[in-house]
Order: C-alpha cells, then structure tokens, then sequence
C-alpha cells in the first residue's frame, strides 16, 4: 500500500492561534488583512471604478509579492521553531510576505495621499486615515511574530522591503508611466474596458456628485 501524502495548506488563510487565546484569536484576523485588501478592495475596485492609478497599485502589489518569493526561495531562511506546531515549516520566512504586503500598501497609500490623488479627504481626515492603515500595518506585522510565523527579523525585513518597493513603485507609475495614461484610456482595449485617470480632478467624490445629479435632472427634463 502507497503510503499516504501529505497534506500542504494555503499559508495565506491557514492562520492558527492557541484555543483560548482572545488576543490571539483577534491577531489570526488581522493576519488575513492582505486577504480582504486583496479580493475586498481591489477586485471590487477593478470591477466598479476602474482608475488606472488603483490599477497600478495593484499591480505594483503583485510585483512586490513576486519579488518576496524569489528573495524567499533564494535565502531559503526557515521559520521560527513553533512552525512545526502551525504545519508551515515547508515555506521559508525571510522576508515576511504578509509584513511586505501591508507596509507595500501603507507606502503607496500614504504617497498617494501626500500627492492628492484619488482623495476627497480634508487634511485632517487624511492624517487620520494614514494613521489607520499605518497602525493596521504595526499590528499585522506583531501578528506574524506573536503567531509564531515569524521571527521579528523576518517581519522587519519584510516591513524594508515592502517601503522600498512601494516607494520606488509609486515613482515609476507617477514619474514614468503616468505620461501615457491618457493612451491607456483613448486605446482600443482602454475603451472597452472603460479604465479611467481621475487623478487630475482636486475632488473626485464632489465631481462625480455634481455629474450623476446634473445626469439625473437632464433625464427629468427629457422625460
């Protein structure tokens, strides 16, 4: 008889804690951040907006996690010894893929802020919210080593990585693909897609606000 084969999770939902544990428990959520920024935000984001900025960030999210497997396979740096318990000692940890994914977002987030784009905040309401998602970015990161999937200098590592990549990524759309957004958009495939750059609008909520409202009137009127 063949013997039986093992079993391999999806490390990035299979989050364990210890029975009991509240913080614990709370911080296993927390972990699966990358998980509802992903099909959460940018799904839904691709399939009801539609902005070639929120386009490229996440794209940039791929690369940057694209990148962290390579350095991972390439180092080939082992968990922490409490990866026997939570069955994930056959994936490497350095740098932390989860802890590069959150400070990756953090950054760009936080730079698309500082340059306007896509914000209808005030600027108090926009420190506010850099504040949220940099705190969501801390606390991800303490999740991963309390866990016990990482050590604290895998997740600082990743932490770097995730601020370099981001920033650098943010550079390369804002300062060397932005140029040919408006091609993107008057393109064949751009036009069918209905992709959009409303970086150059101050207020995109009011914007869009004042346009459905005059959209509806005309109607009314045509009625």
């Amino acid at each position: 008889m063949d013997p039986p084969q093992q079993l391999k999770a999806v490390t990035l939902t299979h989050v364990r804690y210890h029975r009991g544990d509240h913080l614990g428990h709370f911080l296993a959520w927390i972990s699966l951040v990358p998980v509802f920024i992903s099909l959460a935000g940018f799904v839904s984001h691709f399939l009801f907006r539609r902005e070639l900025q929120v386009i490229f960030f996440g794209i940039g999210l791929v690369i940057s996690q694209l990148i962290n497997e390579f350095i991972k396979t390439t180092v080939e740096q082992a968990r922490p010894e409490t990866c026997t318990l939570l069955e994930a000692c056959d994936s490497h940890g350095w740098p932390s893929s989860h802890s590069q994914f959150v400070f990756f977002f953090a950054t760009y987030f936080s730079l698309m802020g500082c340059k306007g784009i896509g914000f209808w905040f005030g600027l108090r309401r926009r420190g506010v919210l850099n504040l949220l998602h940099w705190s969501l970015a801390v606390v991800t990161m303490y999740s991963r080593v309390y866990l016990g999937y990482h050590t604290v200098a895998q997740v600082f590592a990743g932490a770097v990585l995730g601020v370099v990549v981001g920033g650098s990524w943010f550079w390369v759309v804002n300062s060397v693909l932005f140029p040919y957004f408006s091609v993107i958009e008057e393109s064949e495939l751009g036009r069918w897609m209905c992709v959009k750059d409303t970086s150059h609008i101050p207020d995109v909520l009011k914007f869009e606000y004042d346009n459905a409202r005059a959209a509806r009137k005309n109607n009314i009127k045509s009625d």
